[in-house]
């Protein structure tokens, strides 16, 4: 929502220093050149990417207009979540999570934390790291490199849309450059005509220029910057996964883990320790008072 906001005040600023220079926002409004440049864009868009990577742009968006999913409160449930997972791996051994692992769907741990079930990345982040280390045979620092090519994989396909946008906001501008000289091409043909006329279609051509200079700098670009700061938060909360998941795999009490995961998450969402604790612990007795009754 905020990012649309931004947007709404990049407009609300421009059209408004215009109308207060006395200019006649009818000049603006030319529906031609905008067509000549959203058309172009858009046509360079899809010849430019697959059909995969279109649909990528589209959640993107959404994504962006739904601002960032990765708050405080995600990170205590993740945290939550993991802490009575570990638990449970530590009383019981690792077999006796393997059908959470096979069937997260079906496990009562994983669906207390709808966001991350629904979170197929982050999921199968998890389930693919715990299958590996229940099958046996393979150290913590091979688990540590299976997860960082992970990421690095995911990472790489959650930032080919947000170049694909960056590179169609690069081209508004010369898009927009090309609507200007189609319309010096029409007023070219105009001259001897009333000076009325030919002043219109100079000021329609020098609009094709600055809707692709607008379009570029105060939405297109603004966009594809915001959508790769979400592909960023993203790899930071599986980062936050790799870190726990590791120290565990190392050895370390559960606490601990969800410690390190703790301390991995970004500053500005980081939950204190004491919040952690009492939110794991509460969380954790409340659901063993449960499973007893």
């Amino acid at each position: 929502m905020i990012a649309v906001l931004g947007i709404l005040l990049v407009f609300a600023a421009v059209i408004g220093g215009f109308l207060m220079e006395k200019g006649h926002l009818a000049v603006l409004i030319q529906p031609a050149e905008l067509l000549i440049i959203a058309g172009a864009a858009t046509g360079t868009l899809l010849a430019a990417n697959p059909a995969h990577i279109l649909k990528a742009i589209a959640a993107g968006l959404r994504d962006v207009v739904g601002g960032s999913k990765f708050n405080k409160k995600r990170y205590l449930g993740t945290l939550r979540m993991m802490y009575q997972f570990l638990n449970k791996v530590r009383k019981e051994g690792l077999l006796s999570v393997e059908m959470d692992v096979e069937k997260p769907a079906e496990s009562a741990i994983f669906k207390s934390n709808p966001d991350f079930l629904n979170n197929h990345h982050a999921r199968d982040f998890v389930c693919d790291t715990l299958r590996t280390a229940i099958t046996g045979g393979v150290e913590p620092f091979e688990m540590d490199q299976m997860m960082e090519l992970d990421m690095e994989v995911h990472h790489h396909d959650a930032t080919q849309p947000v170049h694909a946008l960056s590179t169609v906001a690069d081209a508004l501008p010369g898009l927009g450059i090309v609507a200007a000289v189609l319309g010096v091409v029409i007023t070219m043909g105009a001259l001897g005509g009333p000076p009325e006329e030919i002043g219109h279609k100079v000021a329609a051509a020098l609009v094709g220029t600055f809707l692709g200079i607008l379009l570029c700098y105060g939405v297109a670009g603004p966009l594809s910057s915001n959508m790769s700061k979400s592909a960023d938060e993203q790899n930071s909360y599986l980062h936050v996964l790799r870190v726990l998941l590791l120290s565990f795999l190392k050895g370390s009490a559960p606490m601990i883990a969800i410690e390190m995961g703790r301390r991995a998450i970004p500053a500005h969402v980081r939950p204190s320790f004491d919040e952690m604790e009492k939110f794991c612990k509460n969380h954790a007795q409340a659901g063993e008072t449960a499973a007893a009754a």
